[in-house]
């Protein structure tokens, strides 16, 4: 067989693996949809409109806040949607095995995982948008910044995917609960998506921890593209960092992929 065949083949398979995963998810489209608004939406609801009639936060504040909970939903439904289904996969049902039987080399089904991860955190981060523009009175976006958003989103996705392939892969069974505990609750609090990341000059410490979380440059990114009268970092500190997220977590999560198919 010539080599572009089998590039046609393999493309191919990567495609019918993926476009199975993604209708195997609207199969559970409601149930889908229900995990990953739930919690975003009382965010949205308590901090933008309960606090803000309460008189606890200014009234731009919902400009602030909802580019943060797109980045956040775009990076944790990724994380979670290729985290714990692999975790499933390589311990209990074992269904790992059938993705490695198809015409793909290791590190494809690894990327597809990402992949899938990553579209499902995309959908997820999108259907926020309508949601903020019921719950919120003061959305006001900038559309031309709509193309950056939308790779900003696509590359916080990606991360998000890359990580949760790390977890996956590299966490045993039984200390996934406590790895998520552990993880994800300070990558939740430090991701810049309830305030700007500039107006922490004044706790530099936690500043430092936030400029190590990813979902930081989505959030400020999507601030500086769609409300760029917010304080931002520049649009290019944050592409080139969740570039090398992307890159990062992606070695490390294919390389365990690949030690976990072998075993």
């Amino acid at each position: 067989m010539s080599a572009p065949t089998r590039t046609v083949s393999q493309g191919r398979a990567f495609m019918g693996v993926l476009g199975r995963d993604l209708a195997v998810t609207g199969k559970e489209f409601g149930t889908f949809v229900s995990q990953v608004l739930v919690q975003p939406f009382f965010l949205l609801f308590v901090f933008g409109v309960v606090l803000g009639q309460l008189g606890y936060v200014t009234p731009g504040y919902a400009q602030l806040l909802l580019p943060g909970l797109l980045a956040l939903n775009a990076f944790f439904v990724a994380v979670q949607a290729t985290a714990i289904p692999l975790v499933i996969d390589f311990s209990y049902t074992k269904e790992i095995e059938d993705r490695l039987l198809a015409p793909l080399s290791t590190r494809l089904v690894a990327v597809e995982k990402i992949v899938f991860g990553a579209a499902r955190g995309l959908f997820g981060s999108l259907v926020m948008i309508p949601v903020g523009y019921l719950v919120l009175d003061e959305v006001n976006w900038q559309l031309s910044g709509l193309p950056i958003a939308a790779v900003l989103l696509v590359l916080g996705a990606l991360s998000g995917g890359a990580a949760g392939l790390c977890i996956g892969t590299l966490v045993s069974p039984r200390k996934i609960n406590v790895v998520f505990a552990l993880v994800i609750t300070p990558l939740l609090f430090t991701g810049s998506t309830q305030f700007p990341f500039l107006q922490l000059g004044n706790l530099r410490w936690f500043q430092v921890l936030c400029a190590l979380n990813p979902i930081t440059y989505v959030s400020e990114g999507l601030r500086g593209a769609l409300t760029p009268a917010v304080p931002h970092l520049a649009g290019w500190v944050c592409l080139l960092a969740l570039v090398a997220s992307c890159l990062l977590f992606g070695a490390i999560g294919i390389g365990g992929f690949v030690r976990r198919a072998l075993d």
